[in-house]
């Protein structure tokens, strides 16, 4: 029987061989004198940007990613904070246009025959953050630049924890600390600061006064006003 697969494909490898190569670049392959630009350029704008769409989805009951997609209140979302406060903390890579990145990342997301679930997205957040979503409000910071997109996210992320505690709540969280997750997004319903003293995953940002604030802001607005209305209040 057919198979409906995505036709998104990126496979980028360094051209550094010992003894010759195969001729790779006929099927696609891209070789450069270094992938780590690459490797940024993927870990921010799509890894980042599934983190981004996972937390809301999750809060606002949405099953798949490429219904997330054909939500314009996340899909906007994303868009702001990818052009806004991520795709500027990359430096240049060679050959690649970042909004066309981003433009066939979004192409990727809107995808209904992968059929990836929200669900799989949020799994392990408190390992992939520190990965994700973490290392590029740091960047923000060192530069001086906004990070009230990305300090959404952390706090989307924050009550998405405490909703999972929630009587009747549909939401199941699948990390390993998912126990202490719960535990402090509770106690950051009354003091936002007790998230981020989770030293092991937020590291030095735990004591940053401009990243708190953006977060206990957002925070509280998610608790008293709900995922759209702080979302809305953000593309604003």
């Amino acid at each position: 029987a057919p198979v409906f697969c995505e036709p998104f494909r990126q496979w980028v490898l360094e051209d550094n061989f010992t003894n010759g190569r195969p001729p790779l670049e006929k099927v696609g392959v891209e070789f450069v004198a270094d992938v780590a630009p690459y490797e940024l350029m993927k870990l921010r704008i799509l890894n980042g940007g599934h983190a981004a769409i996972a937390y809301p989805a999750a809060l606002l009951g949405i099953e798949l990613v490429h219904e997330v997609m054909a939500t314009p209140l996340i899909s906007k979302y994303l868009q702001k904070l990818v052009l806004e406060e991520i795709i500027p903390t990359l430096a240049p890579v060679p050959g690649v246009d970042f909004q066309e990145y981003f433009s066939l990342i979004e192409t990727r997301f809107s995808n209904p025959e992968v059929r990836d679930t929200v669900p799989r997205l949020c799994q392990d957040a408190s390992n992939r953050l520190p990965k994700f979503i973490l290392p590029i409000i740091a960047a923000n910071l060192e530069m001086q630049q906004d990070c009230k997109g990305l300090a959404l996210v952390v706090a989307l992320w924050c009550r998405l924890c405490a909703a999972a505690a929630e009587p009747k709540s549909e939401i199941a969280l699948d990390d390993q600390q998912a126990a202490r997750l719960i535990k402090q997004a509770l106690l950051a319903k009354h003091d936002a600061n007790a998230f981020l003293q989770m030293h092991d995953i937020f590291g030095t940002l735990c004591d940053n006064k401009i990243f708190a604030k953006h977060f206990g802001t957002w925070l509280t607005m998610l608790w008293t006003q709900g995922t759209a209305k702080t979302i809305t209040q953000y593309m604003d």
